[in-house]
């Protein structure tokens, strides 16, 4: 039996700035998956400790305030540390181009900004989840 596709949308840090992780939740929803939103000003453990309770398939990450570097780190290691290699990690928001590189580097699958389109965000999440399920990273 298959379940529904779960995706955890958070707002790691101190940013209460929601319209853009408000808007990623209704778009996964829209597209049939279940979706947790965390809502905003979480820490790095409460994000992983709420992933791993609720055994989602992905986490997306949004930023408006400028911590993506701090935060990324620091939810990557928890995720390694929890093996947690075959979910997806999205990044997204107003995050500077120079800075994307990096965070692909600590293990975030694709970063979405600003305008991204919509069709694109939902496509390019379910071809990275088949990937990672398929085993390869």
């Amino acid at each position: 039996m298959n379940r529904k596709i779960r995706a955890l949308v958070a707002k790691p840090g101190l940013d209460g700035h929601e319209l853009g992780a408000r808007l990623i939740a209704r778009i996964f929803m829209d597209a049939g998956m279940e979706v947790i939103y965390t809502g905003p000003r979480q820490t790095s453990e409460m994000i992983l400790n709420t992933a791993i309770q609720e055994d989602v398939d992905i986490i997306g990450l949004s930023f408006l305030g400028g911590s993506h570097k701090e935060h990324t780190v620091k939810i990557t290691e928890l995720m390694k540390k929890n093996g947690m290699s075959d979910v997806v990690l999205l990044a997204g928001g107003i995050i500077p181009t120079m800075d994307i590189d990096y965070l692909k580097s600590l293990g975030v699958d694709e970063v979405f900004g600003p305008g991204s389109d919509i069709d694109v965000i939902v496509k390019t999440t379910l071809e990275l989840l088949k990937k990672k399920r398929e085993g390869g990273h």
